[in-house]
């Protein structure tokens, strides 16, 4: 018999401890919960470094809810070098966990569950690499008959959330489309020094980069900010992620800055 090997990572212990042991009953089903995205990421890790990695997490969707939601338009989670998806504080919403393991551990399906349907937040799951999104209300045989669904790499979302979710996607793609549009508006320097700005380097760490004076780069930066619209550093980071304008590489001896104004 092939055994399905399900975390379950919720911050409330007694629902994650109660669908544990209900998911052990089956046959076919190992089971561990976790507590939090960070103890989440130690299982993965310790469970690949063991030959028992997992096929299939379910995530709470307000796993964190003490920070700010994913959904939120100024919400942008800072992944350590430890722990994909874990903010600075060793925190880390379900959203972004589901990134963080899509990131680590690309074999890992994903199944968000959530205490109520929210069309924008299954979209940004899903956009995070879910395979489903799903009520905890549902019954056992629902969420099994998902569990084996999306290790078949099916994707499945609540009828009633799925007109919401493909308008999300769609005015996202738009987003994107537009975004894309404006960065490629920049010259090649420019989109250096945007890559720059999405690592969180400051004006002196991208001169030092670039080998440019703090004068140069800071008319880079203000081209930079005129050219996608905006008019912060924070605003031009998250315009730059919705094109797919990924962080330029880290090296020793960067300092990386936190702020949304133009250093």
């Amino acid at each position: 018999m092939v055994r399905i090997r399900v975390l379950v990572v919720d911050d409330h212990r007694i629902f994650a401890e109660s669908l544990a042991a209900a998911l052990a009953a089956e046959p076919d089903v190992d089971v561990a919960a976790a507590g939090s995205g960070p103890a989440a990421l130690r299982c993965l890790e310790r469970g690949a470094a063991e030959g028992r990695t997992f096929d299939v997490m379910l995530i709470d969707a307000d796993l964190g809810a003490a920070l700010p939601l994913s959904g939120h338009p100024n919400h942008h989670p800072v992944a350590v070098p430890d722990h994909p998806g874990a903010d600075q504080d060793g925190l880390v919403d379900g959203i972004s966990l589901v990134a963080g393991v899509r990131t680590g551990h690309a074999g890992v399906r994903t199944v968000v569950l959530a205490e109520k349907d929210d069309p924008r937040r299954a979209a940004l799951a899903l956009q995070a690499g879910a395979s489903g999104w799903v009520a905890k209300d549902c019954s056992l045989q629902r969420l099994l008959a998902v569990i084996r669904g999306v290790l078949r790499d099916e994707t499945h979302l609540p009828p009633a959330l799925l007109t919401g979710v493909l308008r999300e996607l769609t005015a996202a793609r738009k987003h994107r489309t537009e975004s894309e549009r404006l960065v490629e508006s920049l010259t090649p320097r420019e989109r250096e020094v945007l890559r720059c700005m999405v690592a969180g380097l400051g004006r002196k760490a991208v001169a030092e980069r670039l080998f440019l004076s703090p004068h140069t780069v800071r008319t880079h930066m203000q081209n930079v900010l005129g050219k996608l619209g905006v008019h912060s550093t924070l605003a031009a980071v998250a315009l730059a992620r919705r094109a797919g304008v990924g962080p330029a590489d880290l090296v020793p001896g960067d300092v990386v800055e936190r702020g949304g104004q133009l250093a």
